[in-house]
């Protein structure tokens, strides 16, 4: 009875088997084998001229990337310039622009440079400042933190305060390459001194072409009186 179950079940045994070893094949030598493919495609015949104009024919050639670790460290954001209109919501007759440069990338694993300035038409009121950011999370990561460093200086009616920049910015990446992201960021403008500012800012901004965004912003400014700001403008990503 027993020899009788073990040749029924032999064909599936044997099959069973036969899949496991080619599976455990394919894993231990696919990187060898598409390592090998890539070492023989310099015997192809290829027009010279595709392989030089061909900068990911190269690299493959050269060496097989790391294209999960390629993914993680392509940045889920663009540079951008801003420019756009502003509103103090304090005072209805308030209202001026801004302009300035976000998040370009001085050194690749992380550290980027903000620059901008907003003022009334009137005059009354205007900020400026530099920031360094440095995100702690790979580029590539839809959700980003990273500490603010700079300074920046914040007048309003003849109040004007400047001084050290410091606090932190929170990225939400809802579609890669600057597509589409929320941002919130709490920073304070002289911490700890008489002259402090807290600002408390959260924009949005999302993509009507390949680099042209639509952007908006609303800000708080504590520093004795609060005050509001609201932004609406466009953004080239380069």
């Amino acid at each position: 009875m027993l020899n009788g179950a073990m040749r029924k079940w032999q064909p599936w045994l044997w099959t069973a088997w036969l899949l496991g070893f080619v599976g455990l094949s394919g894993l231990l030598s696919g990187r060898a084998i598409a390592q090998v493919s890539l070492d023989s495609a310099e015997d192809l015949d290829l027009d010279p001229i595709i392989l030089e104009e061909s900068p990911v024919l190269q690299r493959w050639l050269d060496e097989v990337p790391d294209l999960a670790e390629d993914i993680r460290q392509d940045p889920s954001f663009r540079p951008r310039l801003r420019v756009g209109y502003a509103q103090w919501l304090s005072d209805p007759d308030a209202s001026g622009f801004y302009l300035g440069v976000e998040d370009v990338l001085i050194q690749p694993r992380g550290l980027t440079l903000s620059a901008d300035y907003q003022g009334s038409f009137r005059g009354d009121r205007q900020a400026y400042g530099l920031d360094l950011r440095y995100y702690l999370r790979p580029l590539g990561s839809y959700v980003n933190v990273a500490p603010v460093v700079g300074y920046r200086s914040v007048e309003r009616e003849g109040d004007r305060r400047h001084g050290p920049h410091v606090g932190l910015r929170v990225l939400l990446a809802l579609s890669r390459t600057g597509a589409a992201d929320l941002a919130l960021s709490q920073t304070w403008v002289n911490p700890g001194g008489s002259q402090e500012v807290s600002l408390t800012t959260l924009s949005a901004g999302y993509a009507v072409t390949s680099d042209l965004r639509v952007s908006t912003d609303l800000q708080w400014q504590r520093a004795g009186q609060s005050d509001r700001r609201v932004g609406i403008g466009l953004e080239w990503m380069f």
